[in-house]
């Protein structure tokens, strides 16, 4: 029986959670588990010897997106689902992710529910990164107006995550897609080393008349979903968010985001300061905002 689902998990020193990532979905005929490891250090794929997974070694950090493409080149089912290593879906929340695709034909991608450690709801709904987001986060209003849609790229209403949704874009956690839909678009732009691949994808999706769509009858259990940049990673983080405002807002749009993403680094560097590696993080994303290396207005 030929896979209806290629599972893609990226691996980057991932040892400690990458077994109990596969294991749940080993031994379905349909589903075939491709790992791609981006030059790990802890011997992650060492976790998963034996097992009928296909594992591949990159050689190379590539970054998320680089990985998600390779692994889906490896296979051919036309559904491919997208996990992080640190999550955990069983077989019948799988199921119920696939049947969204079965009943909806405009949906090109569908997530689940996610939860953590502890069983407690990761808000998943997203909403484009915005100039008044950005400038939102940067001053903390988004603090005060927490419900507005304006000033809060994230859902964040319990109430929300009840219903079916079909949000702007939808977390790279965990996303079953259409590999048509995904190969018609040319898959994820590796440009992006981390942060903001999946709101592209689902951007580029969106643009060639696709929708996204929430699922909450199917489950995830995320380990490191809540989890904030750790703050070596925030200068990619704030290029991430300038290379995606260049592509897919304005010119006027993204050079108010940019300069957003400044300010942001700049006032969080200072209310940061009790925490010095994190006010650390912020001054070198503040330098990367200013730097910004990413491609033009325009382009990937």
């Amino acid at each position: 029986m030929s896979a209806r689902i290629d599972v893609v998990v990226v691996s980057y020193n991932s040892a400690q959670t990458l077994r109990a990532c596969v294991e749940p979905l080993l031994g379905r005929e349909d589903i075939a588990i491709t790992v791609v490891d981006n030059a790990s250090t802890d011997g992650s794929l060492d976790a998963i010897a034996g097992l009928p997974v296909r594992a591949i070694d990159a050689g190379r950090n590539g970054g998320f997106g680089f990985g998600c493409n390779a692994g889906m080149a490896a296979g051919d089912a036309p559904l491919v689902l997208f996990l992080n290593p640190d999550a955990r879906i069983e077989p019948e929340d799988v199921d119920r992710l696939v049947a969204v695709l079965d009943a909806e034909p405009d949906v090109a991608l569908v997530g689940p529910r996610l939860l953590d450690g502890d069983g407690e709801l990761i808000p998943s709904i997203r909403r484009w990164q915005r100039a008044s987001s950005i400038w939102a986060q940067a001053l903390f209003a988004h603090r005060l107006f927490a419900r507005a849609a304006w000033a809060n790229e994230i859902n964040r209403q319990p109430e929300a995550y009840e219903q079916v949704a079909y949000p702007e874009w939808i977390s790279g956690a965990c996303m079953l897609g259409r590999r048509p839909a995904l190969e018609a678009i040319g898959g994820f732009d590796e440009g992006f080393f981390l942060y903001c691949e999946d709101m592209d994808l689902c951007a580029r999706l969106v643009a060639a008349g696709h929708r996204m769509r929430y699922e909450p009858s199917a489950t995830v259990n995320h380990v490191g979903g809540h989890s904030a940049p750790r703050s070596a990673l925030l200068a990619i983080l704030a290029d991430s968010r300038i290379r995606f405002a260049r592509k897919h807002a304005s010119r006027p749009s993204a050079v108010m985001q940019r300069v957003g993403i400044a300010v942001d680094a700049a006032t969080h560097s200072v209310a940061g300061l009790r925490r010095p590696g994190y006010a650390r993080g912020h001054a070198a994303a503040l330098v990367a905002a200013l730097r910004s290396r990413t491609a033009r207005h325009g382009t990937a």
